[in-house]
């Protein structure tokens, strides 16, 4: 039993002219008698609530930022009118504020027999499975004195998936992809390893493209064109290791590395290449392979959804070894982990000559941009010390990176807002070159 507000009042006010013209023992049984009487008929005549039947309905997935809306169903089965206030419980990472959160809390009023339908409004502000806690309901008698409380279990689960907010950039680089591949009027020349197809000399051609025995048999001078190659195979490999899990800017290391690789993703299987995905620390934290083109972001998302970061160092043999199983031939292998020189020179750095012998390997890492600002204040002695603070924590990424170099790795270095565009870049050149 629970009781409301107005049971209190009514025995305070109750109690006021006990005390003014008959305090004592007699007074308060001659106020409250009739009150408790009141408050058990009020709890007998409350519609039961062990009795309601539930079922849910509604999103089971959302990008990050978004609200996913999931209605629920109350039958009242009894034949009692149900006055009741409802609170449907999920994680508190299901809304951004408080004020979302208020809103899980829904008035019911169904009549005997009947049912009725709530829904909630999610916004998760974190990745990963939010699940369904206990929906609670207080039932109210008529009287609005006493009410029957009950909780019931109604499982659902929504998957908050990576929101891919660099897909704004993919439309640039498309139209980039489709010069390399002579699509538009805009004829990028001498790019590409793939015979394409043959067209006439035009005045500043290479003249090593001309193809003599096309030549002999038209009544023009005919040149060979080529385009980046096609059917090349591409792994995206997070490391999911501690330096993921550090915040810069707004998000964390992962959560940055993860919207790059989506963005390469995307690029990659419009360009005709086939896209693998492995997370990896000290296990294989998530995989996606031979998936399609029209397949690939689905399958993507749905896999880094639930992936955190681990607080133990990276496996870097493991990972090695890992990626060359999931990329038994020639591939480009994109490995999206931290330029710490610690973690590059003890564990990246001797296990690199087994992915180079076999692989273009491209490393990626996330840059704080609060170091960037910071070496570029001078207003005070502190500011001043802070700058060369950040231009040694600079250079030293630099240094490592040129180590990844000198193996003949390519090393994109770039802030959480220009990672991704500048991993595609790379990419792109990659492709324009004929490295891949």
């Amino acid at each position: 039993m629970a009781l409301t507000g107005r049971s209190a009042l009514l025995a305070a006010l109750g109690s006021i002219p006990v005390g003014v013209f008959a305090p004592g023992w007699a007074g308060m049984l001659a106020v409250n008698a009739p009150l408790a009487l009141a408050i058990l008929c009020d709890y007998a005549c409350a519609a039961p609530v062990r009795k309601l039947q539930f079922t849910r309905s509604g999103d089971t997935s959302v990008r990050l930022g978004d609200a996913a809306s999931v209605a629920l169903t109350i039958t009242n089965p009894s034949n009692r009118r149900l006055r009741a206030e409802l609170r449907d419980a999920w994680p508190p990472s299901s809304w951004s504020s408080d004020a979302e959160q208020a809103a899980s809390r829904h008035p019911l009023t169904i009549p005997a027999g009947e049912r009725s339908r709530v829904t909630t409004l999610l916004r998760p502000k974190r990745r990963g499975d939010r699940q369904a806690d206990r929906v609670t309901v207080r039932s109210y008698g008529p009287l609005g004195l006493a009410a029957r409380q009950g909780s019931h279990q109604v499982p659902w689960s929504v998957r908050v998936l990576p929101p891919f907010t660099s897909r704004k950039h993919l439309a640039s680089r498309l139209a980039r992809l489709r010069e390399l591949d002579g699509r538009t009027s805009v004829l990028t020349r001498s790019e590409g390893t793939e015979f394409d197809s043959l067209r006439e000399y035009v005045p500043g051609d290479d003249t090593r493209s001309i193809d003599w025995r096309a030549t002999a048999r038209q009544s023009y001078v005919a040149v060979r064109t080529w385009r980046p190659e096609r059917d090349r195979h591409v792994l995206i490999v997070l490391d999911t290791g501690r330096t993921a899990a550090g915040r810069v800017g707004d998000m964390p290391r992962l959560d940055a590395a993860m919207d790059a690789g989506l963005l390469l993703a995307a690029l990659a299987s419009r360009a005709g290449d086939r896209v693998d995905l492995l997370a990896y620390d000290r296990r294989v934290r998530a995989q996606v392979q031979g998936r399609a083109a029209g397949e690939l972001l689905p399958a993507l998302v749905n896999a880094m959804a639930p992936l955190e970061a681990s607080l133990i160092e990276t496996d870097a043999r493991g990972l090695s070894t890992a990626a060359l199983t999931h990329a038994p031939r020639r591939s480009l292998i994109v490995l999206l982990t931290s330029l710490d020189t610690a973690a590059v020179e003890e564990g990246l750095l001797p296990v690199l000559p087994q992915l180079t012998q076999r692989h273009t390997v491209l490393v990626a890492a996330v840059a704080d941009p609060h170091i960037k600002r910071m070496a570029a204040v001078r207003g005070d002695v502190e500011a001043v010390y802070a700058s060369a603070a950040a231009a040694q924590t600079q250079e030293q990424r630099r240094r490592t990176a040129e180590k990844l170099m000198r193996h003949g790795v390519t090393v994109v270095d770039a802030t959480p807002e220009e990672l991704a565009p500048a991993l595609a870049d790379a990419y792109l050149d990659l492709k324009a070159a004929g490295r891949l």
